[in-house]
């Protein structure tokens, strides 16, 4: 399956940003959610949009496309604990200063192509995983804030996590974040809100808390955990079929943080109200 069949919606909003007038492209990313192995391919694609010298179809055999599906391009760094040490880095279980400074070190010195540097984790499998305050710790994020606040053009970051409260906030005010749903496992059914949720994009104001209301009727007989994961699953089903909808996007944020909600044991008229209140405008 090829990106853009798998992930429409991420893969037109960055293409669109990349050839609209009306849309600026974010220079700071940050990718959240279970499946980092697609986290770390949506990254590398973004990279490859920036820098395709030909039309940026999936299957380009420009040389810059082909340098970064084979992570050998001069301008793509992946900066982890264990990628892009410099030589007098010891440091082996966090993303370190001296890698903070190898990056501003680079970024003196000009370049043709665009530079994508995308922070993450790796197992010593080489597996990717995802950021957290252990392995890249509020000393380098910090460190890094002034050129991720002021980047350079022709300059993007992309952080890669499992959950965004593991990314420190000033990175994340600064980042324009996007969940990544894992299909892994998944049926993706959202049957049991229809009739309720239903194009709930176009409901009025008026409408939010008896909404609310229904979905807490439904708790009776399903979790909140499945209810929650019905709505998500909506939402994609939207995209999936209108890709250029992507203030949607956020919504999926919305759903995915009242699932943590949920998991602190918050009331379920609360999550619900919550919900309702920043979904339905």
């Amino acid at each position: 399956m090829q990106l853009s069949d798998k992930y429409p919606f991420l893969t037109n909003y960055f293409t669109l940003a990349l050839t609209s007038k009306n849309r600026a492209m974010p220079q700071s990313i940050l990718f959240y959610g279970n499946d980092l192995d697609s986290q770390y391919i949506l990254a590398k694609e973004v990279a490859r949009l920036l820098n395709c010298k030909k039309d940026k179809s999936d299957d380009c055999d420009c040389l810059d496309c082909k340098w970064i599906n084979s992570n050998s391009h001069p301008a793509v760094m992946t900066i982890s604990r264990l990628d892009n040490k410099p030589e007098d880095d010891d440091s082996k279980t966090v993303i370190s200063i001296k890698q903070s400074q190898l990056i501003k070190d680079k970024l003196m010195s000009s370049s043709d192509y665009h530079r994508v540097f995308i922070f993450c984790d790796r197992d010593e499998e080489g597996n990717v995983q995802g950021l957290n305050p252990l392995n890249f710790q509020a000393e380098t994020a910090n460190s890094l804030l002034k050129i991720i606040e002021e980047p350079q053009a022709g300059v993007t970051f992309i952080f890669l996590t499992r959950y965004i409260e593991d990314v420190l906030p000033t990175i994340i005010s600064r980042s324009q974040c996007f969940f990544v749903p894992s299909y892994e496992n998944n049926n993706y059914d959202y049957s049991i809100i229809e009739g309720i949720f239903t194009d709930y994009y176009n409901f009025e104001r008026k409408d939010v808390f008896d909404v609310s209301q229904r979905l807490q009727d439904l708790s009776k007989d399903f979790s909140q955990e499945q209810i929650l994961s019905a709505i998500q699953n909506y939402i994609y089903a939207i995209l999936k079929s209108n890709p250029q909808m992507t203030s949607l996007i956020k919504h999926i944020e919305i759903v995915e943080n009242a699932k943590r909600q949920s998991l602190l044991g918050i009331r379920s008229v609360n999550i619900f109200d919550d919900l309702c209140l920043k979904l339905i405008k």
